[in-house]
């Protein structure tokens, strides 16, 4: 097989290589995996920096979220139950070493592509859909006629996050620092954009608010759904009761919150940490995924990958993972595997 394999850290993604390494065996507890496309995130340009906090040791494969065919299944089973999955089956998931042709992953980490999305779409479905998911519905609750301020709105979490407040009966206020990406908020369905590097972006929230909402809910939103660290400004803007959601700190900065403004807004501020859930809430996690399956059979929520560019084979792996860390893109940028590297791969048998 084909990978991206980490012998020592790099400076950034554009020292990344390709190389050629014994594809992985049928294993008695995981799938074999052909990969079609994969997901490219923020910790994977730091874990190659090795400045992540989950480190494997070296050397190693980079790229977590991917999107494929099954091509095995295991070969022995602790318990009496069947495969969930058979060969053939379209599955998307997230495990280490996702920048390859092929990987092995366990059935807990694998979920059946939906119907009628392609394997680039599902590859990026694996970290954004729940976290938005998980931190709008499980965390704050979100209801129908709540008012959603969404930042960093046409990021990957970020266009979910709108689409699950949508798809739940709520006013999304989306912010973001570009034209285009307001307009692509809007296209995913926000209600109203607001450009965040304006100094007094939360004086055009309460305008907002003031001019739509009655009562309480004049003063500002109900929900915060912030990736960015932009919890102390939004502060300024939030109704009684409302609940801001800690989902990131893409800013690079870790901030420090006014809690006499906590107090006196009789606020909640939430923390979320998706990637835990396995670890310590098992049962959340099935109901998070019915939910955002629920929408994806109802029309509410579609995919998110980048199109304005196209990333093909490992090779663009490094121009993805730039472009990325640019905050040039949108969505999810998303990379197709198969096509480039099948190519590749037979040429090399001539």
């Amino acid at each position: 097989m084909r990978a991206i394999q980490v012998t020592q850290y790099v400076k950034g993604p554009h020292e990344l290589k390709v190389t050629t390494l014994p594809t992985p065996l049928p294993s008695p507890d995981e799938y074999l995996i052909k990969i079609h496309s994969v997901g490219t995130n923020f910790f994977d340009i730091l874990q190659v920096q090795g400045k992540y906090q989950h480190q494997p040791p070296l050397p190693w494969i980079s790229g977590m979220e991917f999107a494929g065919t099954v091509l095995s299944t295991p070969t022995a089973s602790k318990s009496n139950l069947s495969p969930r999955f058979k060969v053939g089956d379209r599955v998307f998931g997230g495990t280490q070493g996702a920048y390859a042709t092929h990987i092995l992953a366990e059935e807990g980490a694998l979920l059946p592509i939906p119907e009628g999305w392609s394997f680039e779409d599902a590859a990026g479905l694996f970290v954004t859909a729940p976290t938005s998911y998980g931190g709008l519905v499980t965390r704050a609750n979100v209801q129908k006629g709540d008012w959603v301020l969404v930042h960093a709105a046409a990021g990957g979490v970020g266009l979910a996050a709108v689409q699950i407040a949508k798809a739940k009966g709520a006013t999304v206020i989306a912010t973001a620092g570009t034209q285009r990406k307001r307009e692509i908020a809007k296209a995913f369905g926000a209600d109203y954009t607001i450009d965040y590097g304006d100094a007094k972006w939360p004086d055009a929230v309460k305008k907002l608010c003031a001019e739509n909402r009655t009562g309480n809910s004049k003063a500002g939103v109900d929900i915060v759904y912030d990736p960015v660290g932009m919890i102390d400004q939004s502060l300024k803007c939030v109704a009684w009761n409302a609940r801001l959601l800690v989902i990131g700190f893409a800013a690079g900065k870790i901030e420090k919150v006014g809690l006499n403004r906590v107090l006196l807004k009789n606020v909640s501020i939430v923390g979320l940490h998706w990637g835990q859930y396995r670890n310590f809430e098992q049962e959340t996690v099935a109901g998070v995924w019915d939910g955002i399956f629920d929408l994806v059979r109802q029309g509410k929520f579609r995919g998110t990958s980048f199109k304005d560019e196209s990333f093909v084979g490992l090779e663009s792996v490094p121009k993805a993972l730039h472009a990325l860390g640019s905050r040039g893109t949108w969505g999810k940028v998303v990379v197709n595997i198969a096509d480039g590297d099948d190519a590749l791969e037979k040429g090399s048998k001539l």
